[in-house]
């Protein structure tokens, strides 16, 4: 027969991180150091209009969005990490909201989406 354990639940958020494409890969791997466990990838293009750009000598556009969901105990401190991040490496401007999620359904899947390795099933 099968068991679970009782967890206290955590409070999840989803992270939703905009930056450009060439660091998407790094900030990604921060973000996952910090025990996320579920990232989805999407390729954006930025809203600002093409004369401004211009104006500032810019042309590129295009964007990643990073959804993470993380726990919300940690996401204090990913988002002061990110913070510095954006502000210290070269190329790497950025903006990071998080949204709380109100529920989550199941044990297994509030388990994985909280890298919380206690809700694994063990054989009685």
């Amino acid at each position: 027969m099968e068991t679970t354990r009782n967890i206290a639940p955590m409070k999840l958020g989803l992270l939703i991180t905009i930056v450009d494409p060439g660091k998407a890969a790094y900030f990604a791997s921060l973000i996952q150091s910090c025990d996320s466990n579920l990232r989805v990838s999407v390729q954006a293009k930025g809203t600002a209009q093409a004369e401004i750009l211009n104006y500032l000598g810019l042309t590129e556009t295009s964007k990643t969005v990073l959804f993470n969901v993380v726990r919300e105990d940690r996401a204090g401190d990913l988002i002061n990490l990110l913070d510095e991040k954006f502000s210290t490496v070269k190329g790497g401007k950025g903006i990071a909201v998080l949204i709380p999620l109100s529920s989550v359904i199941g044990t297994l899947i509030y388990g994985f989406l909280s890298n919380d390795k206690r809700t694994v099933k063990e054989e009685a």
